[in-house]
């Protein structure tokens, strides 16, 4: 347990480090948020069932962020670590990779949540949000969303070595994925055939799931998005413990 407390400590530490993942985490966000609140307010609206604009855009944008976390920031982190030989020199202690990936999960998650605090904070302040659901139902499937993402993460970090691949392949993934999930543009004002296909990207599970306990559906609404996201997770461990290594 200590080691893995100090290990935490010092991944947070370098985390705060990183300016591109504080930005896409905790900025980019807030960006949108006042770009598209801004051009369309939060008046209520009924194509999205009597709530505004942002109302409907802070769970999709919590989802996004969680895409973030678990795309972007755990696959360049694991590369970085692989390129510049960290996790060889870890290999040389009685350190596991247990520990290791359970703290880089717990700094990841942290920050995660603490983008999506921000946003739903400003969201609040400036735009007058509304919150229909249940506070502990939507941190439960905040936090199923972000552990089948971070599995995800963890898979592209097995299998890439250097940084700048991890960067091009997440970068690829994420941006079609938030494009055509719902994550940016509210699936609700798009046609029908976009809606269709969105139903191949894992993202658009995690926005139908939060936005429907956002505004108080139970999650036995939600079994299919449910279902997707557990066996991505447990996909995404099993992948991941045969595709990590060291070096």
């Amino acid at each position: 347990m200590k080691s893995l407390l100090k290990l935490t400590w010092i991944e947070a530490k370098l985390f705060w480090r990183e300016p591109q993942a504080l930005f896409f985490t905790l900025i980019f966000p807030l960006l949108l948020l006042f770009v598209y609140g801004g051009i369309y307010g939060n008046k209520p609206k009924a194509v999205f069932g009597g709530f505004g604009h942002v109302d409907v855009s802070v769970p999709s944008y919590t989802a996004m962020i969680i895409a973030i976390s678990g795309l972007i920031s755990t696959s360049v982190i694991m590369a970085t670590y692989r390129e510049q030989k960290i996790l060889r020199r870890f290999k040389a202690t009685p350190l596991s990779p247990l520990i290791l990936l359970t703290a880089d999960v717990i700094v990841i998650f942290v920050m995660t949540t603490l983008g999506m605090i921000l946003l739903i904070a400003a969201a609040k302040l400036v735009f007058g949000m509304r919150f229909s659901g249940s506070a502990l139902s939507f941190a439960g499937a905040f936090f199923l969303s972000c552990m089948s993402f971070f599995s995800l993460g963890f898979i592209l970090a097995g299998l890439i070595r250097t940084a700048r691949t991890a960067q091009i392949v997440s970068m690829s993934i994420f941006f079609p994925m938030i494009l055509l999930s719902g994550a940016t543009v509210p699936l609700e004002i798009m046609p029908e055939t976009i809606r269709t296909y969105a139903k191949i990207f894992p993202l658009t599970y995690v926005v139908q799931f939060l936005k429907g306990v956002w505004f108080g559906r139970a999650w036995s609404a939600h079994l299919t998005e449910i279902a997707v996201l557990i066996a991505l997770f447990v996909i995404g461990l099993l992948i991941s413990a045969k595709t990590f290594r060291w070096d």
